[in-house]
């Protein structure tokens, strides 16, 4: 009988039947191990901290004290002792004090005691006042609304009834007979694109004023707005493109759709740039899907370097000879965080050296240009090019799960290794592409408040407001401020000089009026 069997095993459809079977067990261990991997993800990211710090920090050696001058990459140990606890910091109880404008105006209150208490219990003396305590308080009133009435005298001549009435003309209004101030359109779209509200809300805040106004009629406010607003939008444009530095991203955002019950999603591209490692314009654009053609057309005539993720149509504009593409690591750091299969000492060592990256890069911007090249090509090279080698080794070693986390953590990282180094030639380049990160976030913010975009046209204008606005929160302006002289401007400006009212610009004709 045991003889039937070995018989039986060693003839060729059996023998596919045990490879079969063997195909089969190695498949759905291989699911099995996908699917442990993204329960874990899953409690990570309801359960768990948000940060992707994993490495403990280094509190022996403060990052600025290193002395970088003729420092080589130090031979990395083969084991470290790693300190997963989450570090407790004191809490910063910090002080109640709270600081404002010196010419705040002040509503004086006095407070006095009796007219029977001014005199002294024991000789009935009348009290003498020797001065006042003064005790300050920050106050508020509600939202003050105010009747702009411009009067114009009207002159006649008596002699010559033909000469007609003669009076002065009215400010330019950037919208035409609107019965809404500059002051309170500008209001209206700091609060919908700095402040995230949506404009039922606002409707609400202005009703307890006993001020009534449509939320149709404020979204037709702002469509306008955002049309008149082009030319400072195009001009910001330019002066991006022209930068040589950009950092690109793109997010969803819903679009409602006449005729259907649902909407559709559209996108908006952020381009950040205008000079420098951290460019002072936040230029986006709105899109009704995300095909490859709105970047390489927005992007067609630009040269110089471009930051962005690991989407398809950046690595097209990789291939032309005029672009730069410098691929974020902070995207390839993110891979090997979520993948927490695999091979864990692997996985650990190179995180480390793209912390180490990280670190030398806050080094090296805190330095002068010459100083930052130098230790990016004396220092940051060669780790980067042991971190590419360690990836390369471990994908021709074999032996990974085709759909693992770390398999595709290893993969992504390869398919961006030609561009990584591309960083380590430019002083305005970043190892990230956090700027356009940050940059894109309040968009995210206002998109859980607003919910929708109502049209092409809304679209369109909020990419245009929102660039206006955000360039002007990231250099620290008052956008409210900024709107409204900007507003009560641009109708009568030369469209040869309109780069004079791009934000930074205005900001320095402001300074030197005083």
């Amino acid at each position: 009988m045991f003889c039937d069997v070995e018989n039986m095993a060693n003839e060729p459809r059996y023998q596919e039947i045990i490879q079969q079977k063997d195909r089969r067990i190695e498949s759905l261990e291989g699911e099995l191990f996908t699917l442990k991997e993204q329960l874990a993800w899953l409690k990570k990211q309801i359960f768990g901290a948000k940060s992707e710090r994993i490495v403990a920090d280094m509190d022996s050696q403060p990052l600025l004290d290193l002395d970088l001058t003729n420092q080589t990459p130090a031979q990395e140990p083969e084991k470290e002792n790693i300190n997963y606890d989450r570090i407790k910091r004191p809490r910063n109880h910090g002080s109640d004090t709270i600081s404002f404008p010196d010419n705040l105006p002040v509503r004086r209150i006095e407070l006095d005691i009796p007219a029977e208490a001014k005199f002294c219990p024991e000789t009935g003396q009348p009290l003498t006042c020797i001065g006042n305590e003064v005790s300050r308080k920050l106050g508020r009133t509600p939202e003050q609304f105010f009747i702009v009435e411009y009067v114009r005298p009207k002159y006649v001549s008596k002699a010559s009834p033909d000469f007609g009435v003669a009076t002065a003309a009215l400010p330019d209004a950037i919208i035409p007979r609107c019965p809404a101030d500059e002051s309170l359109l500008a209001y209206i779209l700091t609060s919908k694109f700095a402040d995230h509200l949506p404009l039922y809300r606002l409707a609400e805040i202005m009703q307890r004023s006993e001020v009534k106004i449509s939320r149709q009629t404020l979204s037709n406010w702002v469509i306008t707005l955002g049309s008149a607003l082009s030319p400072i939008y195009d001009a910001m444009k330019a002066q991006v493109l022209a930068s040589g530095v950009v950092f690109a991203d793109e997010t969803p955002i819903d679009l409602q759709v006449k005729g259907k019950s649902r909407c559709q999603q559209a996108y908006i591209w952020i381009y950040a740039g205008g000079g420098g490692g951290d460019p002072p314009y936040r230029f986006f654009e709105f899109c009704l899907n995300r095909n490859h053609d709105h970047p390489l057309t927005t992007l067609k005539d630009y040269k110089g370097v471009l930051h962005s993720d690991k989407y398809g149509a950046y690595e097209k504009l990789a291939k032309n000879k005029t672009i730069i593409w410098c691929p974020c690591m902070a995207h390839v750091r993110r891979k090997f965080v979520e993948a927490e299969g695999g091979d864990p000492d692997l996985r650990r060592r190179i995180l480390r050296k793209i912390r180490y990256l990280f670190m030398l890069e806050r080094v090296a911007w805190s330095r002068p240009t010459e100083e930052r090249l130098r230790i990016r090509q004396q220092i940051e090279k060669p780790i980067l090019e042991q971190l590419t080698q360690m990836v390369k080794d471990r994908l021709l070693a074999g032996r990974l799960l085709p759909k693992s986390n770390f398999a595709k953590a290893l993969n992504y990282y390869m398919g961006l290794a030609p561009y990584l180094p591309n960083y380590l030639d430019n002083a305005d380049a970043r190892l990230d592409n956090n700027v356009a990160e940050r940059g894109i976030r309040p968009l995210t913010i206002g998109r859980k408040n607003w919910l929708f975009i109502g049209s092409e046209d809304s679209g369109r204008s909020a990419a245009t407001i929102l660039s206006l606005v955000q360039t002007c929160r990231n250099l620290g302006i008052n956008p409210q401020e900024y709107l409204e002289n900007v507003m009560r401007r641009i109708m009568a400006y030369p469209s040869k000089r309109i780069q004079e009212l791009l934000p930074d610009k205005w900001l320095a004709a402001k300074t030197e009026r005083g």
